[in-house]
């Protein structure tokens, strides 16, 4: 494994933050897993104490950030396609997670999520599933920065039977990662149609008190909304105003069906938007009006949702997504450029996660959370701008190398914290046994 201290020597930078959208001329020079100083190539390579990587053709940039994802239900990746929302939680995926949900799966899944994250240049994710306890053990393990935000439902699950087990469960896995360095744990009520105004007022008591992450699925659809304003009278998120689970660490995750009055709540109280768009576009939830939210001032980050309805968890593939839907939602070709979305695949990410001051830009002083990208491959010649060709000529496998504070987790496109192959085998062991 690469060392903590070492240069990186690549044609161009994408650094996502200072006066420059790309640099050249410069290298990448890491101390004890920290970004130390960008430095002349040439004076770079002059230094004798630390290790030199030499990566001519390539681009360097933060890794990306997956701000909302179920890591664990790759394994599920398939199973259930073509059907609209509601159908495809009822009748596929609740069933079967009923079914087979325990720690081996959780485990197994993630695992496979983590390998397929990094090779995309993902490198802090955020997870929201049973037995976080588990997935957060195997993405430490792999290398990957994480927010765990840990279920919050009325439902009863192989997890835990009732709103008290999961309190209880969920705040003894924060404190359990509460000094970690790679593992932030948040509170994760899944959504308005799933946790009773008592407990979402609970969890907004609890997420207060200790200043934690909120993340939670709302106005996914506009069925979804009809449904609870007709039942209540009230929309969603005027509900999560109400009992103060609306505020500077909420991710408000999908959000498609929303209006001015929407926007406008969102900027007083500063919550975050989650923009997942290949998961959208394939269930037909919506499309999240990004350019509207950008325009009032309102933080939109991307993530890819699980695997059993995006069906990849590919950051670069959801980075191009995102601008090619924002420029067809909006009707406008200048939505979400490639430079905006490369910002909401990095920083806007790490700052819906409270994490921009550790990762999601290139700085001296933050963590070496870094990708390098091969920017030689036919799809990208010319090369007359290279952040364009990454929006909107990658393939999702120009990734090459990657490092999670400092640590290599990906080495020519070889994985370095996970083995491929017994990946592989557990995904045909769960496919078999899913099949049953």
């Amino acid at each position: 494994m690469t060392s903590l201290n070492f240069a990186l020597h690549a044609d161009a930078i994408i650094p996502v933050a200072g006066p420059d959208n790309i640099v050249t001329g410069k290298s990448l020079v890491v101390r004890d897993g920290l970004i130390d100083s960008f430095m002349a190539t040439d004076d770079a390579r002059q230094l004798l104490d630390i290790e030199h990587i030499e990566l001519s053709g390539h681009t360097l940039m933060p890794g990306l950030v997956n701000a909302h994802g179920h890591a664990a239900m790759t394994l599920l990746r398939g199973y259930a396609d073509d059907m609209p929302l509601d159908r495809w939680l009822n009748e596929k995926i609740w069933p079967l997670e009923t079914k087979w949900v325990a720690p081996d799966f959780v485990r197994d899944g993630t695992e496979i999520a983590a390998a397929e994250m990094i090779l995309s240049g993902i490198t802090t994710t955020s997870d929201m599933y049973f037995f976080p306890d588990v997935a957060a053990q195997a993405l430490q393990s792999a290398g990957i920065r994480t927010q765990v935000v840990f279920p919050v439902m009325n439902v009863p699950t192989a997890w835990a039977t009732d709103a008290r087990e999961y309190l209880d469960k969920g705040l003894a896995l924060r404190d359990h990662f509460r000094n970690d360095d790679l593992v932030d744990v948040g509170l994760g009520p899944h959504s308005t149609y799933t946790v009773d105004e008592a407990l979402l007022s609970t969890t907004a008591t609890l997420a207060n008190e200790l200043d934690a992450a909120v993340q939670i699925h709302l106005h996914e659809t506009a069925a979804e909304v009809l449904a609870h304003v007709e039942a209540t009278g009230e929309r969603p998120i005027d509900l999560l105003a109400r009992i103060g689970l609306l505020g500077p660490r909420t991710q408000c995750v999908h959000m498609t069906d929303i209006g001015n009055q929407d926007i406008d709540t969102l900027v007083q109280h500063g919550a975050h938007v989650i923009h997942c768009p290949r998961s959208n576009m394939k269930l037909a939830s919506g499309a999240c009006p990004v350019t509207k939210l950008k325009a009032a001032g309102v933080n939109v980050a991307l993530g890819t949702d699980g695997a059993a309805s995006n069906n990849k968890l590919n950051g670069l593939a959801e980075m191009q997504a995102a601008s090619l839907l924002a420029k067809l939602e909006s009707g406008d070709p200048t939505a979400l450029s490639a430079v905006d979305s490369i910002k909401a695949a990095t920083i806007d990410g790490a700052r819906a996660m409270g994490l921009d001051a550790v990762t999601g830009s290139l700085e001296v002083g933050k963590s070496a959370d870094i990708i390098a990208l091969d920017t030689t491959g036919l799809a990208m010649t010319p090369g007359h701008k290279v952040d364009s060709d990454i929006v909107y000529a990658s393939s999702g496998t120009e990734v090459t190398w990657s490092w999670i504070a400092g640590r290599n987790v990906l080495k020519n496109r070889q994985l370095q914290t996970l083995d491929n192959q017994a990946l592989r085998d557990k995904a045909r062991s769960w496919r078999a046994k899913l099949s049953q």
